[in-house]
């Protein structure tokens, strides 16, 4: 870390390279170091995988901070051990790493959060609920890697599926979730895939539910960070499974391989993962002082290695990069004229705050227009969409946010009415 700064490159070229992003966010056997897989009864896998190794030929491998003298450049932002790398601020749509983030990769368990997200929408829909119980099959419980130990003939609840899923990257706790709603897994990930096109992850495919190693199956660190958001924004209550450091299912406890839970504030998510083929991989969100960050990584060569170098580039980005609050939520951007309306104009605001981010230090000022057609017949409903704030950054790069009408604007009277348009009609609008 020491020579960090010596590393980092001109951040006035951050906002430059966010237009990389392309439309706003806003807008490999899951080996894992599992625990060993039981003969007659389930063996406690490691508690702390951090003080253990399953690969003891291999000679200790240097430390990150000793790697950072010559790190493998990135497109935008600084140079990263990661093969693939995207880091991005989604309340500005702001990309402050990107690392080969559009080149196709294996997702490993990452693949497990749009399984997840799927399992969300269910309940989120009504059509699942948190004790609804799915039979394990014996494909369920035959499946290698790292699982959660379902037990064959079981029912487990879909909570405890989720939990398996997420804290333990249970690969046996997929193929139940993808049974039970789908019928079998083909037809499951077939879905998956729908639903990543659906949320925009052009360069992904599916193969299966947990992203145990399929030919044909890819995805790229920019749709990973694209569903990360999605999960966050969607599906508010149900994210805190995500945050869980441990749990115990079976009468075993397994650790939660995001290790950022436990050492960098404010991470609150999401997933690891892990192939030969790609190496590991990460999936982070982490949000301090109400500024969120969203970061995949992948292609590091150890679990300490991952978590180091994901540590250290997120306390980059926080330290690195500031939000800057343009408009807050429920600030007037303009006023615009009323028709027949018991007010002559009303103020159009925005409901959510209008951020862009620079580099830590430096004052950015954007160009803010309001479009809207006017004038706006009355009545006016408070909270009703009227136009878009058109905010131009310093490099070109538009972010447009909804105005709202800020208040209520009654209709004029009859005898109103017919003064205001026998004004208009006699000495125009202006009069």
């Amino acid at each position: 870390m020491s020579c960090l700064n010596d590393l980092l490159r001109p951040l006035t070229a951050l906002l430059v390279a966010a237009s990389l992003a392309g439309a706003p966010l806003a807008a490999l056997a899951q080996t894992e170091q599992p625990p060993k897989r039981q003969t007659q009864q389930p063996q406690k896998p490691p508690a702390k995988p951090r003080t253990t190794t399953t690969t003891p030929a291999k000679p200790t491998a240097p430390s990150v901070a000793a790697k950072t003298e010559a790190l493998p450049p990135s497109q935008v932002g600084i140079g990263t051990l990661a093969k693939q790398a995207f880091m991005v601020d989604p309340q500005t749509s702001t990309v402050l790493l990107f690392k080969d983030a559009d080149k196709p990769m294996h997702p490993s368990s990452m693949a497990k959060m749009m399984t997840i997200y799927i399992a969300f929408e269910e309940i989120n829909a009504g059509r699942l609920k948190l004790d609804t119980r799915f039979r394990v099959s014996e494909r369920a419980r035959n499946m290698g890697g790292s699982r959660m130990f379902v037990e064959l003939g079981s029912e487990v609840s879909v909570e405890d599926l989720i939990k398996g899923m997420i804290v333990l990257s249970g690969n046996d706790a997929c193929v139940v979730i993808a049974e039970g709603l789908s019928g079998n897994e083909d037809s499951f990930a077939e879905r998956m895939t729908a639903k990543a096109r659906e949320l925009g992850m052009t360069g992904t495919v599916f193969k299966n539910a947990s992203g145990w190693p399929a030919d044909g199956q890819w995805t790229t660190a920019r749709d990973l960070a694209v569903l990360s958001w999605r999960t966050i924004e969607d599906f508010p209550k149900l994210y805190r499974y995500y945050s869980e450091s441990n749990w115990t299912y079976n009468n075993i406890k397994q650790d939660n391989r995001n290790r950022l839970l436990r050492t960098v504030p404010g991470t609150d998510g999401l997933k690891t993962g892990h192939t030969e083929e790609g190496g590991y991989g990460q999936a982070t969100s982490a949000i301090r002082d109400g500024r969120r960050l969203i970061m995949v990584v992948n292609g590091m060569t150890s679990m300490a290695e991952r978590a180091q170098e994901t540590a250290r580039l997120v306390e980059w980005g926080f330290r690195e990069s500031a939000n800057t609050t343009v408009f807050r939520a429920g600030d007037t951007v303009a006023e615009a004229p009323v028709w027949l309306g018991s007010q002559d104009k009303v103020p159009l605001v925005v409901a959510k705050p209008v951020q862009i981010t620079a580099p830590t230090g430096q004052a950015v000022t954007p160009r803010v227009v309001a479009r809207f057609d006017g004038p706006i017949a009355a009545p006016i409903t408070k909270g009703t969409k009227l136009g878009t704030a058109v905010v131009t950054l310093p490099d070109n790069r538009v972010v447009e946010y909804p105005l709202e009408a800020g208040a209520d604007v009654q209709r004029q009277g009859v005898f109103g009415r017919v003064t205001t348009m026998i004004r208009h009609y006699l000495f125009g609008w202006l009069s």
